[in-house]
């Protein structure tokens, strides 16, 4: 909504605007000599449409200005908005496909390159001795 009304607030301001450049009186005369502008000097007075044509070419510049940064902010905030819905989408979409590694204690120790695994393997479980149990305490 807020986008729309700016964007025809800024068409707008920029036609103004080529219009009230385009009637100030250059070097050479201008647009303004061929539309009139002779005339149009002797109802403003002598440099009442100069000063007019100058205020109103500022004034239209500054709107301008404001409605191009506020409409390129405008337009940022919302590739961002749906570059962070794209990434949320796409962490979702990932989350099921992974699945984490299930680890025990064993796990750690990697048989060495060419070790036999497989049916003739020895498990290194079963190969290693379990602790003696400690010897009773005699008593007297």
């Amino acid at each position: 909504m807020l986008t729309t009304f700016l964007d025809i607030v800024h068409i707008f301001v920029c036609l103004f605007l080529i219009f009230v450049v385009l009637l100030q009186q250059g070097r050479g005369g201008g647009m303004g000599a061929a539309f009139g502008g002779g005339a149009a000097q002797q109802v403003f007075g002598g440099r009442g449409a100069g000063n007019l044509l100058t205020r109103a070419t500022a004034v239209c510049a500054t709107i301008f200005m404001l409605t191009s940064v506020s409409l390129a902010y405008l337009s940022s905030s919302g590739d961002r908005a749906l570059r962070d819905r794209v990434a949320a989408e796409q962490k979702k979409k990932a989350e099921p496909t992974q699945r984490p590694k299930e680890t025990s204690a064993g796990d750690d120790k990697k048989p060495a390159e060419g070790a036999a695994t497989g049916a003739g393997a020895v498990d290194e479980k079963a190969a290693e001795p379990k602790p003696a149990d400690p010897a009773p305490k005699p008593t007297h």
